[in-house]
């Protein structure tokens, strides 16, 4: 799939990974709808783009398929999604103040799993009536999942859990869409340079860099955005989760 071609939605894309992907996606050519929450961000990255923004809960599955719908009369159709859309919390099984609360559980799995599948299950069903290119390709998704998934940390049950079954849907998804010509990979990103990491300060960001074996430093946004786009043109990558993190290793 060329870039150029490409109608693409992208998850989270007011800040963040999500965000440095849909800046670069647009950069390279291809129509941009960003799905988030923030309304004034969202519609902001969008203009600055000349993409298009929905204000939609990837929950909602109302929302969600009527954004669907709006983002393929506005691009014309869509040939991709990157899923970013997510949230990150902190919770030991059993902490000091009890057991981990259920309901931040629910809300970190609805969001980061179910949101992802909610969005991609939607999309395939719009891009199964693309014309397929020479590859007989249709479309392509592409979900963030996280080193989390594989070296979940103290306080991580309920974000490795919700990353574990965003990298766990990569095979199975790309063998139930496969005969359509839609293809499904992951990014599992280590600890990356965003604004939420930013405001844990300097001295802590340094210290996580420390861990990361080469480069030491943190990931960029735009290395993400770079591989989600490599992984949107290379039509032989499918059911693979790929790890971005330097080869960063998480301590308990």
């Amino acid at each position: 799939m060329e870039l150029s071609d490409a109608r693409i939605i992208v998850t989270g894309g007011a800040s963040g990974l999500g965000e440095a992907t849909a800046r670069h996606l647009a950069g390279q050519g291809a129509q941009v709808t960003i799905f988030d929450l923030g309304a004034d961000r969202g519609q902001a990255v969008a203009t600055d783009i000349g993409g298009h923004f929905q204000q939609v809960d990837v929950t909602d599955e109302v929302a969600t398929a009527a954004a669907i719908t709006d983002a393929a009369t506005a691009m014309g159709g869509i040939t991709g999604v990157v899923n970013c859309a997510g949230i990150a919390t902190g919770a030991k099984t059993l902490g000091r103040d009890g057991p981990h609360p259920l309901a931040s559980f629910r809300r970190t799995i609805d969001i980061n799993l179910v949101g992802a599948f909610n969005v991609a299950r939607l999309a395939a069903a719009e891009m199964a009536g693309n014309i397929p290119n020479a590859d007989g390709e249709r479309g392509v998704i592409v979900n963030t999942a996280s080193v989390a998934a594989f070296d979940g940390q103290k306080g991580q049950a309920a974000y490795a859990a919700s990353k574990a079954g965003v990298a766990g849907l990569s095979l199975p998804m790309a063998r139930d869409l496969g005969s359509l010509g839609i293809r499904v990979c992951a990014i599992a990103p280590g600890i990356f340079h965003t604004p939420m990491l930013e405001s844990l300060g300097p001295e802590i960001m340094d210290g996580l860099a420390r861990d990361v074996i080469f480069p030491r430093r943190l990931g960029q946004p735009d290395e993400f955005a770079r591989l989600a786009a490599f992984i949107i043109t290379c039509a032989y990558l499918n059911g693979e989760t790929i790890r971005l993190d330097g080869a960063l290793r998480m301590p308990a």
